[in-house]
């Protein structure tokens, strides 16, 4: 009988903790009906919640001391943080990443445990359909997002792939071993390899709670994974400043011909004053991406912690 670990981030989730427990574990207790399969691993990661998440997750070890583990940080490190915390921690020969607001459907381990004994894969994913509520501007921005990253980079990632997966302990050591402190996981999930298999499930709304990602942050995670996984915007800057430069050379030849056979002029200056600034942004436009790039390198450089745990069972 294998130990199945399932890693679960939570951030202020009191409400769903207790309703996840029970649902995954009837799951189990199915998968395990009429033979003994799996063995569970419960890893519950607090990400700094300021609400009582710490609690429930204390609660359902005491009452559940040899299945249920957690980890709770000192403070907000972000949910990748949160998902590096929980694969170290776990034990297990499979390894399941999972939301702990049950918008990933528990009833997919036993068909994602099949194909991982049965059918040879190494790691199963899953993909959700588009969510039923999400405004229109959202789900152009994701659709458009995985459109861009899968162009630019040599890792495709799928579109409206989760962190939902069940993976092999193999794969897992693989990732582990990855020691970067800028991470994507869902990049990184794909960049390793191995044989890979996904599922498909209509969306499915939150046991409690509400969603704590804004466009913003979204917004923000998605430039973090395009810097991570391309050097695309690198290249961006580089043919924009040579066009930039290219067309100055143009500008110039111009000027120096009109002033040899029509004479100069002192018309112009409101032109001039705006090409100045065109190009006084495109400047700060390529600054701005090798700035990204080099603060990354600045965060790899100082060898900080993901995240420091503050208590942990």
């Amino acid at each position: 009988m294998k130990t199945l670990s399932l890693v679960v981030p939570c951030y202020n989730e009191e409400e769903s903790i207790p309703l996840f427990y029970r649902t995954v574990s009837k799951v189990i207790d199915k998968m395990n009906t009429p033979t003994p399969t799996v063995t569970p691993e419960y890893i519950f990661v607090d990400d700094g919640s300021s609400d009582h998440t710490l609690a429930e997750m204390q609660t359902l070890h005491q009452a559940h001391p040899e299945t249920v583990h957690y980890r709770s940080f000192s403070r907000n490190f972000g949910k990748e943080s949160a998902l590096a915390a929980g694969l170290q921690a776990t034990t297990g020969e499979l390894v399941a990443v999972m939301d702990v607001d049950l918008q990933d459907p528990p009833e997919l381990l036993p068909k994602m445990f099949a194909l991982i004994e049965h059918e040879g894969y190494d790691c199963v994913g899953t993909i959700q359909k588009e969510r039923k509520g999400q405004s229109k501007l959202r789900a152009f921005l994701s659709s458009s997002f995985y459109r861009v990253i899968n162009w630019i980079s040599d890792v495709r990632i799928e579109p409206n792939a989760r962190d939902y997966r069940l993976m092999t302990r193999q794969f897992v050591n693989t990732v582990l071993d990855l020691p970067e402190f800028n991470r994507f996981s869902k990049g990184i999930f794909s960049w390793v390899g191995y044989k890979t298999t996904y599922l498909t499930y209509e969306s499915q709304p939150r046991a409690a709670g509400k969603s704590h990602w804004s466009l913003s942050q979204l917004f923000s995670y998605s430039i973090e994974g395009i810097i991570d996984f391309s050097n695309a915007p690198l290249r961006l800057a580089t043919w924009v400043g040579s066009i930039s430069f290219f067309l100055s050379i143009i500008g110039l030849i111009f000027v120096v011909v009109r002033a040899l056979t029509v004479g100069g002029s002192v018309a112009g200056w409101p032109s001039l004053v705006v090409i100045m600034l065109l190009i006084g942004g495109i400047q700060l436009f390529c600054l701005g991406i090798l700035g990204q790039y080099i603060n990354k390198i600045y965060l790899e450089t100082k060898h900080r912690p993901k995240y420091i745990v503050r208590e942990e069972k």
